[in-house]
C-alpha cells in the first residue's frame, strides 16, 4: 500500500467537508441582498441535508459496487461547482443550490471515504480509521468558515473572498490526484443500496441527532445573531471554534471506551449550549466563545468518535456509515428549520431557548433510557435463569 493513500484521502476528505461551511459567515449577506429572513436562511443552511439525505439513503453503498475513488473525486467536483456558482451569481436561490450540491458530494464522500480508509489502515485498525475520519472531516468543517472569516477581514465585505479560491484552484488537483488511489475489490451488488442501522447502534445515532442539531443552530443562527449586534466578523472564528475543539478532544475520546465518551459528549451538550444562549441573550462573546468550545467537544469530539468507531466495529461497510448519518442529519437539519420559522415570529434568543428546552428533554431522556438497559437486559436474563430452572425442576 502506498504510503500516501492515507494522506491523500485524509486530505480530499478535508477538502470536501472544507466547502461545506465556506459561505457560512457570508449567510447574512446573501439574505440581505435578496432581502429574505431568517426562516429563508435556516432553509438555505438545510437544503444540504435535502441532498445528503437521499444520497446516503439511496446510494449509502454506491461505492460497495462502483469503488471508493470515483465517488470521492465526485464529491471534490462537486464542492468545486457549488462553490464556483456562489462566486459567479451570489444570492439565496444560488445558496439553497449550491447547499443540495454541497450535500450530495459530503454524502458521497463519507460513507465512500470511511469505508476506504477503514480498508487501507485495516479493519483490524477500524478505530483508528475512524479517528482519522472524524479529524480530517472536522477541521474541514471548521476550516472553511474560518477561512472565509479571515479573508472577509483581509480583504474588506465581498462576494469572491480569498477562501473561495484557493478552493477552486485545489479541487481539480485533488479530483485527478485521487484517481491515482489504490483500487479495491468491487463486489457484484444491486447500485441502489439502503443504509443498514447495526443492533446496538441506536443510542449512538440518537446522540448524533442531539449533539449535531446544536451545531447546526450554530452555523444557522449565529452569523444572524453576530450580524445583528455589529459582531459580524466574529462568525468565520465562532463556527471554527464549533467545530475544533471537538478535534482537539478527539485524542481523549480515544482513550475512553466508547459508551463513556458517548455519555460525557452527552452530558456537554446542553452546558455548552446554554452558556451559547447566554451569550446571545446579554450579549456576550466570551460566553458565546465557551459554549461553542463545549458544544463541539461533545458534538465533534466525544460523540462523533465513539458513534464512527463503535458502528464501523458492530457493521464496517459504507452502509452502516450512511446509517449512521441519516440519524446525525435528521438531527442537524429538522431543528434548525424549526428554529428559523420560530425566529421569524418571536426572536433569535426565544427561539434559541425553546430550542434548549427540547434539547435539554432529549438528552435527560436518552441518558436514562441507556441507564436502564443494563438492568433490563440483567432483568431479562434473570427471568430466563428462573424460567430455565423451573423447567428443570418440574421435569
Amino acid at each position: 500500500m502506498p504510503r500516501y493513500a492515507v494522506p491523500l484521502l485524509a486530505l480530499c476528505l478535508f477538502t470536501v467537508t472544507f466547502a461545506v461551511n465556506l459561505q457560512a459567515p457570508l449567510y447574512p449577506a446573501y439574505l440581505a441582498a435578496s432581502g429574505v429572513g431568517a426562516m429563508a436562511g435556516t432553509l438555505a443552511f438545510a437544503a444540504y441535508v435535502g441532498g445528503l439525505m437521499p444520497t446516503l439513503i439511496f446510494l449509502g453503498g454506491l461505492s460497495d459496487r462502483v469503488g471508493r475513488r470515483g465517488p470521492v473525486a465526485c464529491a471534490l467536483l462537486l464542492s468545486g461547482a457549488a462553490t464556483l456558482l456562489l462566486v459567479l451569481s451570489p444570492g439565496w436561490a444560488e445558496l439553497v443550490v449550491a447547499r443540495v450540491l454541497l450535500g450530495v458530494g459530503t454524502g458521497l464522500a463519507t460513507t465512500a471515504g470511511t469505508a476506504y480508509m477503514t480498508e487501507l489502515t485495516g479493519e483490524a485498525r477500524s478505530r483508528r480509521a475512524a479517528l482519522l475520519v472524524t479529524s480530517a472531516t472536522t477541521l474541514g468543517f471548521g476550516g472553511g468558515a474560518l477561512a472565509t472569516g479571515l479573508s472577509l477581514m483581509a480583504q474588506g465585505p465581498g462576494f469572491a473572498p480569498a477562501s473561495f479560491l484557493a478552493l477552486l484552484a485545489a479541487v481539480p488537483v485533488l479530483a485527478a490526484a485521487c484517481l491515482a488511489l489504490p483500487r479495491v475489490a468491487v463486489r457484484r451488488l444491486p447500485l441502489l443500496r439502503r443504509p443498514v442501522f447495526p443492533a446496538g447502534a441506536a443510542p449512538y445515532g440518537l446522540a448524533m441527532a442531539l449533539t449535531w442539531a446544536s451545531t447546526g443552530v450554530t452555523i444557522s443562527v449565529l452569523p444572524l445573531v453576530l450580524e445583528g449586534q455589529g459582531l459580524g466578523g466574529w462568525s468565520g472564528p465562532v463556527i471554527f471554534l464549533a467545530l475544533f475543539v471537538g478535534f482537539l478532544c478527539q485524542p481523549l475520546a480515544r482513550r475512553l471506551s466508547n459508551p463513556r465518551a458517548l455519555a460525557l459528549g452527552l452530558w456537554l451538550i446542553p452546558l455548552g449550549f446554554a452558556a451559547m444562549l447566554a451569550g446571545a441573550a446579554l450579549p456576550s462573546i466570551p460566553l458565546l466563545l465557551l459554549g461553542t468550545a463545549l458544544t463541539s467537544a461533545s458534538s465533534y469530539g466525544f460523540t462523533y468518535l465513539a458513534a464512527l468507531s463503535e458502528v464501523s466495529a458492530l457493521a464496517p461497510g459504507a452502509r452502516a456509515t450512511a446509517g449512521l448519518f441519516v440519524y446525525a442529519y435528521c438531527g442537524f437539519s429538522v431543528p434548525v428549520i424549526a428554529a428559523g420559522a420560530l425566529a421569524d415570529g418571536v426572536g433569535v434568543v426565544p427561539a434559541m431557548a425553546a430550542f434548549f428546552i427540547v434539547q435539554l428533554a432529549g438528552v435527560m431522556a436518552l441518558l436514562v433510557a441507556r441507564r436502564e438497559s443494563p438492568r433490563r437486559l440483567r432483568a431479562s436474563q434473570e427471568s430466563s435463569r428462573m424460567l430455565a430452572a423451573g423447567e428443570t425442576n418440574h421435569r
